[in-house]
Parts: structure tokens; C-alpha cells; sequence
């Protein structure tokens, strides 16, 4: 039972002691008045009647006229003359004893009784007739009842009035309560919220001074985790000098890559200054690095303009750089590559600080199931022939047949019609508990489309293609209406992944998001995923949140492992899981950096009861590892591969 119904139901209590203890003591006081008053009234009656009926003791007509005027002008149940000589009534005038316009019960709960007079009537000096005469309690009932009811008014009136004033009291008292409440509420979805206003009231100040302290050592403990987490990060998979990946982050991810059929075909594409060392000793340590950090600054601006946000740009050796660019075209590349050798042409103009260095560029076509090694040969033995021409040179890249099938009209036709028909085939793959790998969490959703010829075509082939549209607010339209289709005959939870276009703004998300209003039961069972890489601006991602919130939909974060900087914002966001990108998966039974890595990153987000996720979990090893430190679920082929329902 609430508080509030229990002070509720306290007040009535009290005020009805009040009043049933008020009742009984008035009416304890009142009855006893009441009835001597009563008995005075009547013995003043019969002795005033008696005195005057004495000179009319012989005339019958005169005594009845003078007993009805008495009688009428009173309240008398009866009124008798009696002689004295043989007790026979000589008159009797009597009335009703019921009260109409009091409840017969109350009646007899006061119990104020008739009080009797009587008096002599003489004739001369012997007693003639004896009068008796009997008062009505009717008009002393009349004012106990009324007293009783305004009583009983003037009490519900203050209890009213109690009640109003103790609820209104009661919410401002408890309003820090309410908001510890929240407080508690938050923590579990991973939001640390501090109360400022502290409650005047030194018993409740203390527990929300408290409760504040908690909810802070618990930020502290999480944000100096995740600051850690992100120190060994950087340390193992940054370089120190640029900023941007390693060798050894670029290796991961280009095996990653290459290795998941879902990866759309691209580019590599690797720049080399000549002579660092060279340049390095003529003019110093300070030159030679701001001299990499620009490369690495305007390789990455590069990246942003003309690749996906699937690339990745690395520093792999010396003055060397690499550029993984899956799902751009060969005229695309180009465009990247031409770019790179304007800006290399403007700083080199610029003459800072004399340093002219020679760069060249190299790159070489890729498509999954390619092997990492031979691809960077191939690569190095392109940047060998653009060395050899002159300076700032590129190689000449034959388009590749891949690229040459990769029509730009036969894309925007098929998938136009997939778009606007619906035509695209649901695959599913399994999320499992570590613990229990037959135990399914939930299904992720994956699409298909099928070409003219009926081949299936993966989304790592025409995602590239709806970027490149700008069809990608359409096709999470399409698919978020398909995965709520299926979500009405399956009874599991359905993980979907939407793309960060589709959260610019305001509008976007509401004509995104309009389905789940109309179906809330299902939103329940719906979980959204963002990727790392396509995540908006901190501001959007709370109007996103707050939608979501709203209809009661969940959020996940999936391929993580780069961007640290964020884990500051899980905490408000209440995301459900976070999966880990499979480069830092792959062969961690082997490699102890990585289960090191794992394993700071899963203690960083235990703390906020935040479970994490594997991706493409493909060996036993892999899965031992997982279970071992503790993570709460896996996804790939050792587990389930994609499959329709």
C-alpha cells in the first residue's frame, strides 16, 4: 500500500475517533440536560395548568379549552386531568411520539427519555383533580441531530482539508525520495544522476547525501575503467606519433575483412614519403612528426569524402600509410587517390620549414576471401612501379572485373525495385549465451536480395550501392516494416540494424520510428543497432534514445572497439548489449593482447551491468576464451550461420 493511502486512510481513522469520541461526550452532557430540562418543562406546564384550571374545577367545557391551549402551544406527548376522588380521567389529550425528520435509530441511540409533572387542583381546600403532564423530547432529539450533522460536516471539512494539506506535504517531503527512485532506476539502465537539491529535512537529507555518494563513486569507478580500457586501446592499436591505426590494428581489420563474405569489394591503396630517415636527421624529430601528422590528417579527410565509414586509414611502418577502402568504386578510388596527390602538391608548395619530401601512391583491387599477405604485396609492388616514374606519381590500375560488372544503371534499377516491392529476403542468424551456447538470446536480422539471374546477393555488395544513393532511410523503412511483420509469428527478440543517415534529424526519426507506435506490443521484442562508426552527434543520439524510450524499443551498439571516447555516453544512453568487433575476437585463444583487451573492456562495462557481445565467433578456442572471462553472449558460424526462418 502506497504512502499516500496510508496517510489517507490515518486521517479518516483519526478524525473518526474525533467525532466518535466528541459524539459520545456531548451526548453523555447533553442527554442529562436535556432530560432536566424536560422535566422542568414539564412540571412548570402542570403546575401553571393546575393554578389555572383551580376556579374552573367544576367547568368541564373551560378545563378542555384551557388543556388544549396548553397542549397545542407546546411539546407534550400527553396531558391528563384525573380526579383525585375516584382516579378516573376526567380529560386526555395525547400525540405521536415518532420523529420524522430524525432517523428512528439515532432516536434510540440518545435515549432521551418523556419526563412526567404533575399538579393539585384544589377546591378550597380539598384536592379535586390531580393534572400530569408529559414532555415531548422531540425538539431536544431535533438538536442533538443537528449538532451530530454539523459536527459531522465540520469534521469532513477538516478532514478534507487534512488530507489535501498532508498529501501536498507528503509529495513535497518526498520528492527527493521519488527522485532516489529515479536515481535507481537510472543506474540500471546505466545512467548516473546526481540530486542538487537537497531536502531541508536532516533525516532525508542524510539518505539522499547518501545516495548521491553512491551514485558518483559508481560514475568514478566506470569512467576510470573505461578511461583504462581506452589507454590500452590507444597503446596497443594507435599510433603514438599520428593518431590513427597501427600496423597491427591494420592487420586485424584487413583480416577481418577479407575473411567475411558479407565484405563488399574495394580498394587498397598504400602512400610512402621516400627517405624518412633522411628527412628526419636533416631537420629533426619535430618536423618529421608534424610532417606525419598532416599525411595522416589529410589521408583521413581523404577517407571521410570519398570512402565508407567502414575504411580504415593505418600508419603500418615509418613513412608508410595504408587505406582499406571496401565498397567504393574504381572511379571513386581514383577520385581518393587524385586528391591525395593535389594535397601532397599544396603542402609541398607551402615549403614548411623546408622539408620537400617525395610521396608516391599504389593501389590494388580486393574482394573478400582474399588472402591479407598477397594483397599488401600486391599493393607494395604497385607503389614499387609508381616509385619509379616520377615524383608524386601514382600506378595505373586496370579496372578489375568485378568493378567493371558493377553497373551503376543496373544497380539503381534493381534496387529501386527491391525498395519500393519489398523484395528483400530475411536471413537470420542466432545470438547465443556463452554459458549455454543452446540457449538463443536473440536473432539478428540480416537482408538478401535475389539478381535477375536468381542469385542471392549478400548486403556487403549492395549496401555500398544504397549509400551511394542515398536510399538508406529507405531501406531501414523497408526492413524495420519486414522485421515487424516477422516478429508477429515469432515470440523471440529480433535485433535489426539501422544506419546513422536515418538519425540526422528529428523528422527522420519520427517517420523511422512511426511503426513502432503502431505496434508497441511488438516494439518490446525489437532491438535497434547502431554501428560504432555511423554513430550522430551525442545530441541526436539522446533524441534517438528518448524516441526509442518512448515505444519501449532497446538499443545495441555493434562492431565496437575503436571509438572509447564514447563510453562516457553508454551510461546515458541504457544500451542493452555492446558486441564487440571480430577483429578483436579473431584467434584471441592465441593472441593474450587481445584477451587482455576483452577482458579490461568486459570489467569497464560490468560495472554498469552492461553485457557484451562477440562477433563471428568461428572456433572452439575462441568460444573457451569468451566463456572464461565472462561474456555474456556470442554470434557467428561456430554458432549459427544466416538462415531464413
Amino acid at each position: 500500500m502506497s504512502l499516500f493511502k496510508q496517510l489517507l486512510i490515518a486521517i479518516f481513522l483519526f478524525m473518526l475517533i474525533i467525532f466518535s469520541g466528541s459524539f459520545i461526550v456531548n451526548l453523555e452532557s447533553s442527554r442529562e440536560q436535556y432530560n432536566n430540562q424536560l422535566l422542568s418543562h414539564a412540571q412548570d406546564a402542570a403546575t401553571a395548568l393546575g393554578l389555572s384550571l383551580t376556579p374552573h374545577v367544576d367547568d368541564p367545557a373551560m378545563i378542555e379549552l384551557m388543556v388544549s391551549s396548553i397542549f397545542d402551544s407546546g411539546y407534550y406527548d400527553a396531558i391528563r386531568v384525573i380526579d383525585q376522588s375516584n382516579g378516573k380521567t376526567i380529560l386526555e389529550r395525547t400525540a405521536a411520539s415518532a420523529i420524522p425528520e430524525v432517523p428512528h435509530w439515532f432516536v434510540k441511540l440518545v435515549n432521551v427519555s418523556p419526563q412526567a409533572g404533575e399538579a393539585t387542583i384544589m377546591r378550597g381546600w380539598q384536592q379535586a383533580a390531580r393534572v400530569e403532564v408529559v414532555s415531548n423530547p422531540v425538539f431536544a432529539i431535533k438538536r442533538l441531530w443537528e449538532s451530530t450533522l454539523a459536527n459531522l460536516l465540520w469534521m469532513m471539512a477538516c478532514g478534507v482539508i487534512c488530507i489535501l494539506a498532508g498529501a501536498l506535504l507528503l509529495r513535497r517531503q518526498l520528492r527527493p525520495l521519488n527522485y532516489m527512485v529515479k536515481q535507481s532506476q537510472a543506474i540500471t539502465r546505466r545512467e548516473y544522476l546526481t540530486q542538487m537539491d537537497l531536502p531541508k529535512t536532516p533525516e532525508l537529507r542524510r539518505v539522499v547525501e547518501a545516495m548521491n555518494l553512491m551514485v558518483t563513486k559508481l560514475k568514478s569507478l566506470f569512467e576510470d575503467q573505461a578511461e583504462h580500457s581506452e589507454r590500452l586501446h590507444n597503446e596497443a592499436y594507435l599510433d603514438s606519433q599520428t593518431g590513427i591505426a597501427n600496423r597491427r590494428a591494420f592487420d586485424l581489420q584487413m583480416q577481418t575483412r577479407l575473411s567475411d563474405e558479407e565484405t563488399a569489394p574495394g580498394y587498397l591503396l598504400l602512400l610512402r614519403i621516400q627517405d624518412l630517415g633522411g628527412l628526419n636527421q636533416r631537420f629533426g624529430g619535430p618536423h618529421t612528426d608534424n610532417l606525419l601528422k598532416h599525411v595522416a590528417d589529410m589521408m583521413t579527410v581523404a577517407k571521410n569524402q570519398y570512402a565508407s565509414a567502414d575504411s580504415i586509414v593505418a600508419r603500418i611502418r615509418g613513412g608508410e600509410f595504408a587505406l582499406l577502402c571496401p565498397g567504393v568504386t574504381h572511379n571513386e578510388m581514383l577520385n581518393l587517390q587524385h586528391s591525395l596527390t593535389q594535397q601532397l602538391s599544396a603542402f609541398y608548395a607551402t615549403g614548411m620549414s623546408d622539408i620537400n619530401p617525395v610521396a608516391h601512391t599504389g593501389m590494388v583491387p580486393f574482394s573478400s576471401g582474399d588472402a591479407p599477405h598477397a594483397l599488401i604485396v600486391q599493393a607494395d609492388r604497385a607503389l614499387m612501379e609508381a616509385e619509379t616514374r616520377t615524383t608524386h606519381q601514382t600506378n595505373d590500375v586496370p579496372v578489375p572485373d568485378s568493378a567493371a560488372a558493377e553497373d551503376q544503371h543496373l544497380w539503381f534499377n534493381r534496387l529501386e525495385n527491391a525498395l519500393n516491392k519489398e523484395l528483400f529476403q530475411l536471413f537470420f542468424q542466432p545470438v547465443v549465451d556463452c554459458k549455454n551456447p543452446q540457449k538463443i538470446i536473440h536473432y539478428k536480422v540480416l537482408s538478401r536480395i535475389v539478381d535477375e539471374d536468381g542469385n542471392s546477393i549478400t548486403a556487403g555488395r549492395f549496401l555500398p550501392w544504397i549509400h551511394r544513393f542515398g536510399w538508406s532511410h529507405r531501406l531501414d523503412q523497408v526492413m524495420l516494416s519486414l522485421t515487424l511483420k516477422q516478429l508477429k509469428t515469432y515470440s523471440g527478440s529480433l535485433a535489426l540494424s539501422l544506419s546513422g543517415h536515418s538519425l540526422a534529424n528529428e523528422v527522420t526519426i519520427k517517420q523511422l520510428l512511426t511503426p513502432l507506435k503502431m505496434h508497441p506490443q511488438l516494439a518490446s521484442r525489437l532491438i535497434l543497432e547502431l554501428d560504432e562508426n555511423q554513430l550522430p552527434e551525442p545530441e541526436q543520439m539522446e533524441v534517438f534514445v528518448k524516441s526509442l524510450n518512448q515505444y519501449g524499443c532497446r538499443l545495441g551498439l555493434q562492431h565496437f572497439g575503436s571509438r572509447f571516447d564514447m563510453i562516457g555516453h553508454f551510461s546515458q544512453w541504457g544500451l542493452a548489449y555492446l558486441k564487440i568487433d571480430s577483429s578483436y575476437i579473431r584467434h584471441i585463444d592465441v593472441e593474450n593482447d587481445k584477451r587482455l583487451f576483452i577482458d579490461v573492456l568486459h570489467n569497464a562495462t560490468n560495472n554498469i551491468d552492461l553485457p557484451l557481445i562477440a562477433e563471428r565467433v568461428e572456433t572452439e578456442g575462441e568460444l573457451r576464451v569468451l566463456q572464461e572471462v565472462g561474456i555474456y553472449g556470442a554470434m557467428g558460424q561456430l554458432l549459427g550461420e544466416p538462415a531464413p526462418f
